[in-house]
């Protein structure tokens, strides 16, 4: 249900490179649902591969012309009936798959696991945050505590959350030296955690200077260095000719997917967060006689997300220090322009009042 006499500003991603600003009716909440007054919704990389150039996922897993962003956080400020812990005035994110809720993977939190024909994501089958306001269901909700800013949020929303199944599924601790491939927003996420983590010492890598230069600038890496030839022998001296215990990959490419295989120690674990491209290796010796594992991890579960949220309050840590660009809802076009060309950190649309 909308309430047609109320009008708000959304995003909508058409293809081409291109942002649409429309204006929309406020949505009206039903039963079991919430209205967001959105106050930060950052940028996904999947949303730049996969709907800002061009529309890549087809049928039901496709864009369908909705509102964009999938990484919000806002404060609720209107509640349909049947509402059963949150209220209006509660500070939420919300966990961008709406699964069906009664499948197994449901069950277990992983709503992105979900394939009845029920599960819709936000910013994809269904309105996103790229909005004055959101309408989202109670049971994709997470408290966001006092402490954290709305901005801390938007990134636990899927980035931070990402990064947290990976690194639990890899075992990270105190014990390891970990190589992050990739420091893109999702890899500098990856060195945030790793380091909070207790990780001593922590190797980035990248093919982009500009990432390279954020990821020493903000105090997140023990060392980085272009992802050429060298990185290899870099990587082996920096850890007496072992390798790392842990290797994360957010490459997405078959070269750092390589790198993150083979600079491995034996017994090393390694996991793949980077979406897209392919990867080539050498079973025998990159993997079996080395004794490595790999893993593949996709965003996180519902509680995993909850208990990221209370960890990173623990830790002193704020994801949002990863944005180095804030825009307003107007400026998204540029937002998305930004982030398109891949030498940022983290790029943010956050509300009027959230950028003064």
């Amino acid at each position: 249900m909308t309430d047609n006499t109320k009008k708000m500003r959304a995003a909508y991603l058409p293809g081409n490179s291109t942002v649409e600003l429309r204006e929309v009716a406020v949505p009206e909440p039903g039963y079991g649902e919430v209205l967001i007054r959105m106050k930060s919704s950052t940028i996904c990389g999947s949303d730049i591969r996969a709907i800002y150039r061009e529309h890549t996922g087809k049928g039901a897993e496709g864009y369908q012309n909705k509102i964009c962003g999938h990484e919000p956080c806002g404060q609720i400020v209107k509640s349909g009936p049947g509402l059963r812990r949150f209220k209006e005035g509660d500070r939420v994110i919300v966990y961008h798959i709406s699964g069906c809720g009664v499948c197994n993977d449901c069950r277990r939190g992983y709503m992105i696991s979900c394939t009845s024909e029920y599960r819709r994501a936000y910013g994809w089958q269904r309105d996103g945050g790229m909005a004055e306001y959101m309408l989202a269901e109670e049971k994709d909700l997470v408290a966001l505590p006092d402490s954290l800013s709305y901005t801390d949020g938007a990134q636990i929303a899927c980035g931070f959350g990402t990064v947290y199944e990976g690194l639990e599924k890899i075992g990270v601790c105190g014990n390891d030296a970990v190589l992050v491939v990739g420091l893109g927003p999702v890899g500098l996420a990856s060195c945030m955690l790793a380091k909070a983590m207790g990780a001593q010492l922590i190797i980035g890598v990248d093919t982009v200077p500009e990432r390279v230069a954020i990821a020493k600038e903000k105090n997140l890496v023990s060392a980085a260095f272009p992802a050429d030839d060298a990185a290899w022998d870099m990587i082996m001296a920096l850890t007496n000719g072992y390798g790392v215990e842990k290797s994360v990959d957010c490459s997405g490419n078959t070269h750092g997917r390589q790198l993150a295989i083979r600079a491995a120690r034996k017994w090393g674990k390694i996991v793949f967060l980077g979406e897209g491209g392919t990867v080539e290796f050498n079973p025998s010796p990159d993997i079996i006689h080395a004794q490595k594992t790999i893993y593949g991890s996709w965003v996180t579960n519902l509680w995993r997300m909850e208990e990221l949220v209370e960890r990173i309050v623990r830790w002193g840590i704020h994801p949002e220090a990863l944005v180095t660009h804030r825009f307003t809802l107007e400026q998204a076009s540029e937002a998305y322009a930004l982030m398109s060309e891949g030498k940022c950190g983290k790029v943010a649309i956050v509300s009027d009042e959230e950028i003064k």
